[in-house]
């Protein structure tokens, strides 16, 4: 570890400055260390819960990489804190920074399950599946205090509207009430994200997620009611958890999970300074070599935007992830596949033949 001091139960370190602001939200590491010599409190590690008013709610996917067509997000920020997050640099067009701020101010849109509501009502919708958390967690703290995913899971329940959820958080176990429900006319599919099954490189990689062994429950729990679950693991790091696929794999077969699947670390934006001060801080002794592999997976660079290799990168390294995730998927789930959800009974409940009943 580092002598320099780590900001506990944060991933990111410091507020840099964000890209399209002259202003920023910086608090000064100087100012705030000189205040604690003081003995006074300069700013409290909380978080604050900001609620925001906006027109919409379902976005329209553009990327083929990612293998969803529209998503929605009730949350912008998440108190998770995984330091490799790419939705970090979405808080930037909020006017904060990617860095602490993504973590300590959250903002909320209470209106969302409202907005849905309006949106899948309308005529000239036709039902495709809308995904839960494709920027950011949809059971992140905030969840536990505000209940804008149940309140969501309800109204496609209602609807008959297929969704999908991509979690690390256990949360998600309160609603199971409501996911058993979805998931007996085929509406509902899970993503349970996993990145380890070592608890200290969890605590560096994602400070206030649920342990390893709960994310595992939870995908037992989820399989035993009948809930289809798939694990990502992602993303894979060089030389921080890209030695643990196989073993993984087995553990998330073994807890029922239907299918795996992968992305390599990128560090599009802002997330190159925000990881590169994380590593230096919290592995000082191999920073420089993961550093260079990530480089070694992208043309020499630490981001990369490019559709089609983004996600799977390129190089030697990036082949032998791919390999051991061949090899996983072919030892552990042969036979195995992810129902398709049903789009059939949300347009029957549109032209009334559902509301007979």
């Amino acid at each position: 570890m580092s002598n320099k001091k780590v900001i506990k139960g944060r991933g990111a370190q410091s507020n840099i400055q964000n890209r399209f602001s002259e202003f920023s939200h910086e608090m000064r590491d100087d100012f705030l260390e000189y205040c604690e010599k003081e003995g006074e409190v300069a700013e409290k590690n909380k978080t604050q819960y900001l609620e925001v008013f906006p027109k919409s709610i379902v976005n329209k996917v553009t990327s083929p990489d990612v293998g969803m067509a529209y998503s929605m997000n009730m949350y912008q920020g998440c108190e998770h804190g995984c330091i490799y997050c790419y939705a970090r640099n979405s808080h930037e067009f909020w006017g904060y920074s990617p860095g602490l701020d993504f973590e300590r101010r959250i903002l909320v849109k209470k209106s969302a399950p409202q907005l849905l509501e309006e949106y899948i009502k309308r005529k000239s919708w036709k039902a495709n599946t809308i995904v839960m958390s494709g920027n950011t967690d949809c059971y992140q703290p905030a969840e536990q205090k505000f209940e804008l995913t149940r309140q969501c899971l309800k109204v496609f329940l209602k609807y008959k509207h297929p969704t999908a959820i991509i979690t690390k958080n256990a949360l998600i176990l309160r609603d199971l009430d409501l996911l058993k429900q979805l998931a007996k006319d085929h509406l509902i599919s899970v993503l349970v994200s996993i990145t380890s099954l070592s608890e200290d490189t969890r605590r560096l990689l994602e400070p206030r997620t649920a342990t390893i062994k709960r994310r595992l429950k939870v995908v037992k729990a989820l399989s035993d009611h009948g809930i289809p679950v798939k694990v990502m693991l992602a993303p894979i790091i060089p030389s921080i958890n890209s030695h643990e696929i196989l073993p993984m794999a087995k553990a998330v077969s073994e807890a029922g999970a239907l299918g795996i699947v992968h992305t390599i670390v990128r560090l599009n934006g802002a997330n190159g300074d925000i990881f590169t001060e994380w590593i230096k801080k919290t592995m000082p002794d191999r920073a420089d070599k993961v550093l260079h592999q990530i480089e070694s997976c992208h043309g020499g660079k630490l981001n990369e935007s490019r559709f089609g290799v983004r996600m799977r990168g390129e190089g030697q390294i990036a082949k032998q992830i791919k390999d051991l995730m061949t090899l996983a998927k072919h030892k552990y789930f042969k036979g195995r596949t992810m129902p398709k959800l049903n789009t059939e009974l949300h347009e029957q409940y549109k032209t009334g033949q559902l509301r007979l009943f």
